[in-house]
């Protein structure tokens, strides 16, 4: 059974799981047999109103029991405990913190003792990492030789500081991690055909990006705003650190051409739930 997710193109990179509680899953991670990774839907859960159905976040206003169950739902099919999960607490940073054992359930089952934390990495089994999602770009990292991961948030500002240059960074650093051995994904987030910025951001990008890229991350409307690919800059920015072509996915999945089935802040504002992302070490 398909979810009815619209493709930008025809690079089908998901499997679409589906069952009760539906999520995609990428490929390439799960051939390498050591990770189980899932980005969430918001179907198949129990939140009501604009939460409907499953809302991933404690801090829109939704029912916490009724998130709790959610995560209860998603985890499970993905079979992966709460217990287990580690929360980013995302403010648009370039901030990427090591997660170690003792980090198991905070932001899920416990409290988070961290603020301004857009990136984690780890390299311990079972411990899975979640970041939170609705148009933004998730990040997925997965080093099969030196067993380490890496899940960063990436809006634009995310984007523009190049957090996912930074994880790599942190991976090389914390676990001798090789560029040239890290897979990666551009998880679903909005295109370039939705998401409309002002030129204040643009300047920004500008002087993040040599201008031999500008004509692929940008361009300008009749009425002087910009429509920007995250994509296009995220996968530039994987080149940069030293992830290899064949090492990469992009997704293909818009968040707000889908906002039937994924949350989207363009969408409907601020009255809605959030997807995540889930990356763990088996």
């Amino acid at each position: 059974m398909s979810l009815g997710l619209m493709y930008k193109d025809n690079r089908h990179i998901f499997n679409e799981i589906c069952g009760e509680t539906p999520y995609l899953e990428y490929p390439l991670f799960r051939s390498t047999g050591i990770v189980k990774n899932g980005f969430s839907t918001r179907l198949g859960g129990v939140s009501r109103g604009c939460w409907s159905s499953l809302n991933l976040s404690f801090d829109r206003g939704d029912d916490p029991e009724a998130v709790r169950e959610n995560f209860r739902r998603i985890g499970a099919a993905m079979g992966v405990q709460p217990e287990d999960m580690v929360l980013s607490k995302q403010t648009h940073t370039t901030n990427v913190r090591v997660m170690t054992e003792q980090d198991r359930g905070k932001g899920i089952t416990r409290e988070r003792d961290y603020t301004d934390v857009d990136g984690m990495i780890t390299n311990v089994p079972g411990l899975c990492l979640v970041t939170s999602y609705a148009d933004c770009v998730p990040l997925y990292f997965v080093d099969p030789v030196k067993k380490a991961i890496g899940l960063s948030h990436s809006g634009w500002r995310g984007t523009v500081g190049k957090i996912g240059k930074e994880t790599v960074r942190m991976m090389e650093t914390e676990y001798g991690s090789d560029p040239a051995d890290i897979l990666a994904a551009v998880g679903p987030s909005v295109c370039m055909d939705c998401y409309e910025v002002s030129e204040d951001v643009i300047r920004r990008f500008q002087e993040a990006f040599d201008e031999e890229f500008w004509p692929e991350l940008f361009y300008r409307k009749p009425e002087g705003k910009y429509q920007l690919d995250l994509w296009k800059a995220n996968e530039i920015i994987f080149l940069e650190s030293g992830i290899l072509p064949e090492h990469m996915a992009v997704t293909n999945v818009c968040t707000h051409c889908n906002s039937r089935i994924l949350y989207s802040h363009r969408s409907s504002g601020d009255r809605r739930g959030n997807l995540c992302a889930f990356l763990a070490l088996k």
